[in-house]
């Protein structure tokens, strides 16, 4: 009868089971974890958070939605000790030493003053953006009166 209940992959496995080889349910039990052990949902703790740091070339905005999405997964979620990572694994640059100069009392804070810095770090990618533009352009026209 168990044998009918099981769909996919665990009907799979249990038709290849050598005959003979589950004697009791306790075996059945330890073989069917083993098998599927990598399928077991777990839980994540503020040790994934260690994990996480940002990368050379990554945003601020991006690198706080991705400490964010993985945070709001924790189980047992403390805001304290996500702050806490989330200025250990800064990459060095204007909002890390404004962190340093003036600390933060808690993480809604720490999330206001990232997204000062968040904006300025997009309009300095929007106006850096425009320079090229406008430094592409001039040198197509002096191009054109040289040619």
């Amino acid at each position: 009868m168990f044998s009918t209940s099981l769909k996919g992959g665990a009907h799979s496995w249990f038709t290849k089971l050598p005959p003979n080889s589950i004697d009791n349910f306790v075996t059945l039990l330890s073989k069917f974890e083993t098998q599927f052990a990598t399928n077991k949902l777990y839980h994540l703790t503020s040790i994934a958070l260690v994990g996480i740091c940002q990368e050379k070339g990554e945003s601020l905005r991006t690198f706080i939605d991705r400490f964010n999405k993985v945070a709001m997964s924790i189980q047992n979620y403390s805001p304290d000790i996500a702050m806490h990572h989330m200025l250990m694994v800064l990459r060095p640059g204007p909002f890390a030493d404004n962190l340093c100069m003036q600390s933060v009392a808690s993480l809604d804070e720490l999330r206001k003053r990232a997204a000062m810095f968040m904006q300025l770090e997009e309009l300095r990618v929007f106006h850096n953006q425009a320079l090229a533009k406008v430094s592409g352009e001039k040198s197509k026209e002096e191009k054109d009166r040289q040619g």
